[in-house]
């Protein structure tokens, strides 16, 4: 793996003339988990395809770029909200499909043993419509670390989980995207305050802001005053956000 490179995106972005979001500036420091957090609507989701090169659509006048100089292409694992599941293949397939896509040899021994850190060994040979949500977006999740990439950028990955497979698969993400550049989109002020290493917060009136989480390693325990202080802290602006 390349070494992983600081984000930057500023700029406005609109489509069919219509603003989404800007003038905003972001920056995801090298090599960290950067969560963007903020209303529904403000264009987080915008701000990953324009760094993921999937722009198309999208009036963009600035940067988004790798602080290096150096293109994102090929750098970058995207793992958007919806899971993007190929419901012809089954789930080991799915996980390898960058792969298979690229013109590669399928490894389907890794996407199993992939398979099986996401807790779904038993569930590597069932097509997308035998799995629940949940089950579907662990293996997209699957997929993503598959990828092996230096620059991550993850949109609401937990989303449809219950609370316990909420907490492991948060866990297993920090272990195995440590030492990646990670922008996380998120609309979970406790996800936040466990993952984050670097906070923004972004609204529609004040543009990305940056609130400083606690200095300690991640993921933080779900129960410690930091955290839960932290997260009560973001709800607050949160509430106010306009």
């Amino acid at each position: 793996m390349s070494a992983a490179p600081a984000l930057r995106l500023a700029g406005r972005a609109s489509i069919d003339g219509a603003p989404i979001f800007g003038p905003v500036s972001l920056e995801a420091p090298a090599g960290q988990w950067t969560c963007l957090l903020g209303p529904s609507g403000v264009g987080k989701s915008t701000v990953l395809r324009l760094l993921a090169g999937l722009g198309d659509g999208v009036a963009f006048e600035g940067e988004a770029a790798a602080a290096d100089g150096a293109p994102l292409r090929g750098r970058v694992a995207l793992m958007a909200q919806s899971d993007l599941l190929m419901p012809w293949l089954d789930a080991t397939a799915n996980v390898g499909l960058g792969a298979r896509l690229r013109g590669e040899v399928p490894r389907p021994e890794r996407a199993r043993w992939v398979l099986g850190r996401v807790g779904l060994a038993d569930h590597a040979d069932k097509r997308p419509h035998a799995l629940s949500g949940g089950q579907r977006q662990r293996v997209a999740l699957a997929r993503t670390l598959l990828e092996d990439r230096p620059v991550v950028l993850l949109d609401e990955p937990f989303s449809a989980l219950d609370a316990r497979s909420r907490s492991l698969m948060q866990d297993l993400a920090a272990e195995h995207l440590a030492g990646r550049t990670v922008l996380h989109v998120t609309h979970d002020a406790a996800e936040a305050a466990r993952l984050g290493q670097t906070v923004l917060l972004m609204t529609a009136a004040e543009g990305i802001l940056s609130i400083a989480p606690p200095q300690t390693p991640i993921p933080r325990a779900p129960d410690a005053p930091e955290t839960l202080e932290y997260q009560g802290r973001l709800m607050r602006r949160l509430l106010s956000a306009r």
